[in-house]
């Protein structure tokens, strides 16, 4: 099949950025409620801060020019427009990559890591990456019919790298739905998947209590801490609830360019169907071994805390790595460490 993607740049409408700051500014804000910052809800004065900081002072369009660098195209996949942004380490050697985010975020997740992936220090791997938006996120295709569980979106990855994009042979790297999804992939397609990085590795197929007999005190504090953790709310909160240090562990403006992914192509409900979805697709949610070299990067602040016995009969585990910080957005939050985590990892892999 010859591909026929095509050429797919953003441009806002400055009306739609217009209208956007007005809104802003007219919010109707809230009377405060007698509660801790935080304890029900975003906090509200970093919340009004935030968004006068996004009417008067955050500008948009350097943050188009940066997403159109990464050679932005639309692929029809499946019925469906994705799209995918890439970046090219332009080495002979360079591992194609498929870089899957989650929710609520964007490619903006990868922002800090694409430098460091394509471009790493001499003797270790380099990374032809691929970025795609995920079906009914951001400014790509969202699906009209019904069906786009984990399994048909692990699908339409694969036909993205094999057919449209033509690698044979690619690794998968992802957190959050990015960990759902590259885990069903590489279950469903073994002999394509050299390797899957995750930063979310999962225990979901084991049930309590047998699979958390024994588990020691510290344990113990993970699996109520996973068991409080909502799953519900605004963006913003996600980012400061998840993450290792809160808001305060990202750039403001990373945050506002994330927001925009679900603002101006409003994807704020089209986004969150991938949760209907899966659940009328049980088997894209249940995690047998795949055959595929895993590598977990257990990051502590991560919202589906992990030991190794615990995720060790899910994988095919090659690779377990305890960080000393960071949390659910981890390519976002400590880009450093995810990156060498992700290179050292691909590095030792064979392909074909």
């Amino acid at each position: 099949m010859v591909s026929v993607h095509r050429p797919a740049p953003i441009h806002v409408a400055e009306e739609d950025l217009d209208d956007l700051r007005e809104r802003l500014r007219r919010t109707r804000w809230p009377e405060p409620v007698p509660a801790a910052a935080w304890a029900a809800g975003t906090d509200l004065a970093i919340l009004h801060e935030l968004c006068r900081i996004w009417a008067d002072d955050y500008d948009w369009r350097p943050h188009e020019e940066w997403l159109n660098s990464l050679d932005p195209i639309m692929v029809p996949v499946d019925g469906l427009e994705l799209h995918v942004f890439r970046a090219s380490a332009r080495r002979a050697d360079a591992i194609p990559l498929l870089l899957l985010h989650g929710w609520p975020g964007s490619i903006v997740e990868f922002r800090r890591v694409i430098e460091p992936l394509v471009d790493p220090p001499s003797g270790t791997a380099a990374f032809d990456l691929v970025m795609p938006t995920l079906p009914g996120f951001g400014f790509g295709g969202k699906p009209t019919e019904p069906g786009w569980g984990v399994t048909r979106i692990a699908e339409a990855m694969h036909t993205l790298m094999a057919t449209q994009l033509g690698y044979t042979q690619y690794g998968v790297a992802g957190g959050d739905w990015g960990a759902i999804i590259g885990s069903r992939l590489s279950q469903l397609h073994p002999d394509a998947v050299i390797g899957f990085h995750t930063n979310m590795p999962l225990f979901g197929v084991h049930r309590l209590p047998s699979w958390a007999e024994g588990a020691d005190e510290h344990e113990l504090d993970l699996l109520a801490r996973w068991d409080e953790m909502d799953v519900t709310a605004w963006i913003l909160e996600k980012f400061e609830a998840w993450s290792d240090g809160g808001l305060g562990a990202f750039v403001t403006e990373d945050l506002l360019t994330n927001l925009m992914f679900y603002w101006i192509p409003r994807s704020v409900a089209s986004s969150a169907m991938i949760y209907y979805e899966s659940r009328l697709d049980p088997e894209g949610r249940v995690h047998p071994a795949p055959e595929v070299p895993t590598a977990a990067a257990v990051f502590p602040a991560e919202i589906n805390p992990a030991v190794q016995r615990w995720v060790e009969p899910n994988y095919r585990l090659a690779r377990y790595t305890e960080m000393p910080r960071g949390g659910h957005f981890a390519a976002l939050e400590q880009p450093a460490l995810y990156a060498q985590d992700v290179s050292e990892f691909f590095a030792g892999l064979g392909r074909g």
